[in-house]
């Protein structure tokens, strides 16, 4: 990865897409909160209307800050498409989650809020040319929203599998849109993962997340990996798969951005 690289010579880099936020320097608007609505037990989906929503530019992908007055900035995942009108996002909050449930608090309000978009580099400025590995935890899926919505806007026909691990099968918040993904777009694989062995009644896999990954038998030389969760899990992920032959460079995540790992 050239972030934790160091050249010791002269040398050449290739890339063969753009994974970066590029010429789309983060801005600050004033958002209309259009809907907000609980589609769990603890997640939320929320929906804004942004100003001059067509001069803004955002990946697939990226995120964005909520700016509270006196709070820190909390960042989700943007879940629509580079191409929507509204901001989408899917917000986990409970009343012991306290910085999430005041963003909730303030959007179900009625006043606008300020928002900072876009941020991220794991996001697609373009479609791969290779097959594509889509993993998330919880509401990681916001971020694979985004990215399929995209790529089947630009007609991509190579291989895309998504898994979605969660704890708790109704932590799959919106396990029928990731199905009807599958029924309609021939493309894509969705594999469901539960963690909690004892939930007889959930028929998805009972494996944790990374093991099922690793035993999807995929050609790690030819796949582009994007990642969507806890730093633990990702980098978990991350060792296993390069382990396997990925070449580390096809292995995207925001968690490799904002929680480096130090040397080794």
């Amino acid at each position: 990865m050239m972030c934790r690289t160091v050249g010791l010579s002269d040398l050449q880099l290739e890339t063969e897409a753009v994974m970066a936020s590029g010429n789309n320097q983060p801005r600050k608007f004033q958002a209309k909160v259009v809907d907000v609505r609980s589609i769990s037990h603890d997640v939320y989906r929320v929906e804004l209307q942004l100003p001059r929503r067509r001069e803004l530019s955002f990946h697939a992908g990226q995120y964005l800050a909520v700016l509270l007055p006196g709070s820190d900035p909390c960042y989700f995942s943007i879940a629509s498409s580079p191409s929507a009108e509204l901001i989408e996002l899917h917000i986990q909050a409970t009343p012991e989650w306290v910085s999430a449930q005041k963003v909730i608090d303030a959007l179900t309000s009625g006043e606008d809020v300020t928002v900072e978009l876009p941020h991220g580099r794991a996001c697609l400025a373009a479609a791969p040319e290779k097959p594509l590995l889509l993993i998330a935890a919880g509401t990681g899926f916001a971020q694979v929203k985004s990215l399929v919505n995209y790529l089947q806007e630009t007609d991509y026909d190579q291989p895309v599998r998504f898994y979605w691990g969660v704890r708790r099968h109704e932590d799959m918040y919106l396990r029928s849109l990731a199905r009807q993904w599958q029924e309609d777009w021939p493309p894509f694989t969705f594999i469901p993962v539960v963690g909690d062995d004892d939930d007889n009644d959930w028929s998805g896999h009972h494996e944790q997340l990374v093991r099922t990954v690793m035993a999807s038998g995929m050609d790690w030389n030819n796949v582009e990996v994007h990642a969507s969760g806890s730093p633990t899990m990702v980098y978990t992920l991350l060792d296993a798969l390069v382990e396997a032959g990925l070449p580390p460079g096809a292995f995207f995540s925001d968690v490799l951005e904002y929680a480096p790992r130090g040397p080794a």
